[in-house]
């Protein structure tokens, strides 16, 4: 209810981006979801994928994820 999950999953995407980005692009995938959703998960959802956004040194395939679901 308080979008812990959503914070938890992007922090896991962001740890994992540097080791893998196939893997965390593909962990990525249900945030980049978020317009499916109510609309107090879909801000909290929507917050964390504006965070990977804007993370300096993303890589270009968690990138491209994120940016097409803005």
């Amino acid at each position: 209810q308080d979008g812990a999950g959503y914070q938890f999953l992007a922090d896991q995407v962001i740890a994992l981006d540097g080791l893998n980005p196939q893997v965390a692009a593909r962990m990525v995938a249900p945030l980049g979801r978020w317009q499916r959703y109510e609309p107090v998960r879909r801000e909290l959802m929507k917050a964390q994928v504006q965070r990977l956004v804007d993370h300096p040194g993303l890589s270009k395939d968690v990138y491209e994820i994120v940016s097409k679901s803005l």
